[in-house]
């Protein structure tokens, strides 16, 4: 029987890394290729993202995430830059230090209390206290938010060897800033592809969650991040599923959010706040039926909600065909359907 650990230390390999967007291969939004398991059978079938209105059942809800990407880096000098993770409750926000290496930029384990930053503009950012081995509370002297929309440029990693403009760190869905990383599982979504599903009676609702850093590391528990369910949403969730349809969340950060407001009986209320809600095989989940989804990393904590969806043998073998397959991984890359 495979487990949870094993699929942890599967190995990606370098070539599998998306380094451009798709559109800079030739291709548009919504011509990546999609993985799709189905729990109930154990099947596993590979299509493109065109065909998801023919995967999906008139009446199923599809319930999207209207974050906005934030230009969450900010060059502080020649060898350093921070990057604005996320808000916290208390109006300071969870920073990380980063080290200028050539065209990108790596952890810096530097930082003291109290210290001052000089960043663009004449904003000062000011170290309060340690919350990680790399993420520090710390409060801007100016308004967060606008100041990046101003000086900031979006977070990029090293397998992104060029920068791209904040429109394609954006969904369409995209409506309020602020998210540090895109949530990248509704990328693909097109105009076009949104009026096929509307056509093949899938209904669309809307939720908000702000996502911080998706790259935590082995010490880091998931930390706050501020969502807004509507009423409309909450109640449009349980229609579905007391008719017998499924709700199919558009991304981890779409179950994040309705699982936060799921009862032990699966219904949904309205509501918005902080959560550090995860979701795991132990706490299962409650309010979703499906999940649309990018492929994660190794040791990503993003594998234990999505073993919660198929079970880790199922999820083991979704993995192993997408890497034989040659499937693209990250925020550029291909993405994975888990159906009942």
């Amino acid at each position: 029987m495979t487990t949870l650990a094993a699929l942890d230390d599967f190995t990606l390999p370098a070539s599998l890394e998306a380094h451009d967007p798709p559109e800079a291969r030739g291709l548009p939004r919504d011509a990546v290729r999609m993985l799709v398991s189905r729990r109930a059978s154990g099947e596993i079938s590979q299509h493109g993202f065109a065909d998801l209105p023919g995967l999906l059942l008139p009446g199923d809800l599809l319930v999207i995430n209207t974050t906005a990407t934030l230009p969450a880096h900010v060059r502080v000098s020649a060898e350093l830059a921070v990057h604005f993770s996320g808000p916290r409750p208390d109006g300071s926000w969870l920073t990380e230090l980063r080290l200028v290496s050539g065209k990108t930029t790596v952890p810096n384990g530097h930082g003291y209390p109290g210290q001052r930053l000089s960043l663009p503009g004449g904003a000062v950012l000011t170290l309060e206290d340690r919350v990680t081995n790399r993420l520090w509370r710390a409060r801007l002297s100016v308004a967060v938010v606008p100041y990046l929309l101003r000086y900031g440029k979006p977070i990029r990693y090293s397998y992104v060897p060029r920068e791209w403009p904040l429109s394609y760190y954006q969904t369409v869905f995209a409506r309020e800033p602020g998210s540090a990383e895109m949530p990248s599982a509704s990328r693909p979504f097109s105009p076009s592809a949104l009026t096929r599903l509307v056509a093949a009676g899938v209904l669309i609702a809307p939720l908000t969650l702000h996502c911080g850093v998706s790259s935590l590391e082995g010490d880091e528990d998931p930390y706050p991040e501020p969502y807004d369910v509507p009423p409309a949403t909450a109640d449009l969730v349980n229609h579905v599923r007391a008719r017998g349809g499924r709700v199919i969340a558009g991304g981890t950060t779409v179950v994040r959010a309705l699982e936060t407001v799921a009862a032990a009986d699966g219904r949904v209320a309205a509501g918005a706040g902080w959560t550090s809600h995860v979701v795991t095989p132990e706490t299962g989940v409650r309010a979703v039926d499906g999940l649309l989804t990018g492929l994660h990393e190794p040791r990503s904590s993003h594998l234990r909600m999505l073993a919660a969806f198929a079970g880790p043998d199922l999820l083991s073998r979704c993995y192993q065909a997408a890497i034989d397959a040659g499937y693209l991984w990250h925020e550029f890359g291909d993405v994975h359907l888990l159906l009942p």
